[in-house]
């Protein structure tokens, strides 16, 4: 792992790094804050998964989680959102190809090469994080935004030991009914709809996924409310499986980190209380 940067902040540090991915093939960056600590003190994670287009760097610089991780003491680790760089398959699109990794391994040509974004998140980094950071992997939540939120859903269902607490801003809930999800998973995928289910929350809860709860926030002038995001598919999925699901919606916030960073600390907390020891 290389060391990028390091920086104080809130009395912890805001680090970001780098290393030689086995499971894309390729480097892969990476972020994380360490709050202030005593020596020998380990510590509750929480993951957050960033939407299309987004690298690490957006919600490191935009997100305004550190005072609120430094007063719960919560170690936060924002990875990528896909391989990139030279020899890796993209797309002109920006919701296609590097950048928008979907959180799925894909299997067909010419992604599977490198699009193994499931497998990196929930192997590949977490041993990683666990090796070189003061993480109490014991103790782990998840959240992200839009593609992200779609990734933290269907992770913590795929994987309910592992997380105490999932959370998501204005989350893709049902990838396999709007645009953004059929053009990604078909295409990451192929076109067996079977295939996609464990990739959809709603598929996932229909078919017996559980989680002890759900926090959600969506702003009610998200422009991709209606057709890409439908979070009431998830009201609807947590209603018939007996989900306790916080769905609040926002007055007039949009998509964008102006809406995630208002609402972070509260997330934070959130979090927090379901880690404690």
């Amino acid at each position: 792992m290389e060391t990028l940067s390091t920086n104080q902040a809130h009395g912890g540090v805001q680090g970001v790094y780098r290393h030689e991915s086995r499971a894309t093939g390729t480097p892969m960056t990476f972020s994380v804050y360490v709050p202030p600590h005593a020596e020998g003190a380990r510590l509750p994670v929480l993951w957050y998964l960033s939407g299309l287009t987004c690298t690490h760097a957006n919600v490191t610089d935009k997100g305004e989680y550190r005072r609120a991780c430094a007063e719960h003491g919560v170690i936060f680790v924002a990875p990528g959102t896909s391989p990139r760089g030279e020899g890796v398959a993209d797309d002109d699109a920006y919701d296609f190809g590097q950048g928008a990794g979907f959180y799925v391994d894909a299997t067909q040509a010419p992604w599977a090469a490198h699009f193994a974004m499931r497998s990196y998140i929930e192997e590949e980094l977490s041993a990683l994080v666990a090796a070189e950071f003061p993480a109490d992997m014991d103790r782990q939540g998840i959240t992200g935004h839009s593609m992200g939120g779609h990734g933290a859903l269907t992770i913590a269902l795929r994987n309910p030991a592992r997380f105490r607490s999932v959370s998501a801003f204005a989350p893709i809930v049902a990838p396999a009914l709007v645009p953004w999800g059929e053009k990604a998973l078909g295409g990451y995928l192929g076109q067996d709809r079977a295939a996609w289910a464990r990739y959809d929350a709603c598929a996932l809860i229909g078919s017996g996924a559980r989680v002890d709860e759900l926090l959600v926030d969506i702003g009610d002038a998200d422009q991709f409310m209606a057709e890409q995001l439908r979070p009431e598919l998830l009201e609807a999925a947590c209603a018939a499986a007996g989900i306790p699901l916080t769905l609040r919606r926002q007055p007039g916030y949009d998509h964008s980190y102006y809406f995630i960073s208002t609402f972070m600390t509260d997330h934070v907390a959130w979090h927090a209380e379901r880690l404690k020891a």
